[in-house]
């Protein structure tokens, strides 16, 4: 089975090369695009995290899985990571979980345990890039408004009535309005209640 063009790619990180081969094998067999690496900093400096997940082994050369997961925390789309390890560490696992990892799988790990895992990371990364996406175009609205637009914006998504609004500023009444309904335009609002939802979802990442 080919691989679709744009397909997630499972990323192997495994310092066992007859491992890592067979992994992939596995993964290939099943319909995903694959692509293995012997070490962090092999998969740093020639990942390409476009869409897909990690399949990490926890003790690498170097740089541990682990310490690689806190790397990539710090990137803005970052892949999910499902965690493979030689040995049950249960302090080892509940870190990597708390720190978002799909799952912690033991080594040797059954194919239908090891693909339910992989499609779960896979399946997130698509939510999760679906809703970066979604939030990146509405900064990207959001910044074609003018400052009084945004001004009119920020009271509307907090219930402000158009008289409010226009005392507030000290304008009329007639041009709150028309301020409102650019707004809605530019933004993509069809109604207000999706002007609110648009207004929450940029302070929201605004916070995180």
């Amino acid at each position: 089975m080919t691989p679709a063009v744009g397909a997630p790619i499972v990323h192997v990180v495994d310092d066992d090369a007859s491992l890592r081969s067979a992994l992939a094998r596995m993964l290939r067999i099943a319909g995903f695009e694959v692509r293995g690496y012997a070490s962090a900093a092999e998969f740093l400096v020639g990942g390409n995290q476009t869409g897909g997940c990690l399949l990490l082994d926890v003790s690498l050369p170097g740089m541990s899985g682990v310490e690689l997961q806190a790397v990539l925390a710090t990137v803005d789309e970052s892949l999910p990571i499902v965690f493979l390890t030689g040995r049950g560490d249960v302090a080892t696992s509940v870190r990597a979980m708390k720190a978002g990892a799909v799952d912690f799988l033991t080594k040797p790990v059954k194919r239908d345990v090891l693909l339910s895992a992989v499609r779960t990371a896979i399946a997130r990364d698509a939510v999760t890039r679906a809703h970066r996406a979604e939030l990146r175009g509405l900064r990207n609205r959001f910044e074609t408004l003018t400052t009084r637009e945004r001004q009119v914006f920020d009271r509307v998504i907090r219930g402000r009535l158009n008289k409010q609004i226009a005392d507030e500023l000290g304008t009329s009444i007639r041009t709150v309005k028309a301020h409102r309904a650019s707004v809605m335009t530019k933004m993509a609002a069809g109604s207000l209640a999706e002007l609110v939802g648009a207004g929450n979802r940029l302070e929201g990442a605004a916070r995180s």
